[in-house]
């Protein structure tokens, strides 16, 4: 018995060529992602490492940085003492005392002042004495100065938890102090004993030099 095949249309030669290339570019891509596996090359990409990397990094940042700029600010109302030191100011905690010198251009009164750490303001005293309220006990004979205190163990508690994380930048306990030559004895006693009650104890005044650096 005979029998006959059916002639294609141009059409669907077409599209049986065009099925053949798919199914050839489809065995050519497999083909290709087996040897890309059996070469051990990664397929797509994995972030998690990548996240891993840079966690590493990041935490080598963090203990290698030190700090190189001092930054220290001294007020209008301070007149520092002049000295031929040589030595250079370290970055540490700073107090800075401003206090008012009778002059015909500031508008304060003599005597009167502010006492800051790191730049922010902690009290306002007047005739020239930190004022008793401030104080333990409440009363002038005291010597530790409670707002003074609590900014201070603020400023170490910070210095100290960047010192677990930065093996350049330890904590040594050391106070800036920036005053005017003309504060009284009583105050700066005040003053650094209070420093010492939070850890404090090495300290060192900043001055003028005679060049006139600071």
């Amino acid at each position: 018995m005979a029998t006959f095949r059916k002639k294609k249309t141009g059409i669907e030669a077409e599209i049986e060529e065009q099925q053949k290339m798919r199914l050839v570019r489809k065995l050519k891509r497999a083909k290709q992602k087996k040897e890309r596996e059996m070469e051990g090359e990664v397929d797509s990409l994995n972030l998690i490492p990548m996240m891993d990397m840079m966690t590493i990094l990041l935490v080598f940042l963090i203990k290698s940085y030190s700090a190189s700029g001092i930054s220290m600010s001294a007020s209008g109302d301070i007149e520092m003492p002049v000295s031929s030191t040589t030595e250079q100011p370290k970055d540490t905690v700073s107090i800075t005392v401003t206090r008012c010198a009778p002059s015909p251009k500031k508008t304060c009164r003599p005597g009167e002042g502010t006492v800051l750490v790191n730049d922010k303001l902690i009290l306002v005293y007047e005739n020239d004495k930190i004022p008793a309220s401030k104080k333990e006990g409440g009363n002038d004979s005291g010597l530790l100065i409670l707002p003074l205190r609590s900014a201070l163990e603020a400023e170490v508690e910070k210095s100290k938890k960047i010192a677990s994380w930065n093996a350049a930048a330890p904590f040594t306990g050391e106070l800036s102090v920036i005053a005017d030559r003309q504060m009284p004895y009583r105050m700066l006693t005040e003053i650094l004993y209070t420093a010492g009650q939070a850890e404090l104890d090495k300290y060192r005044f900043v001055v003028i030099q005679d060049g006139g650096d600071t």
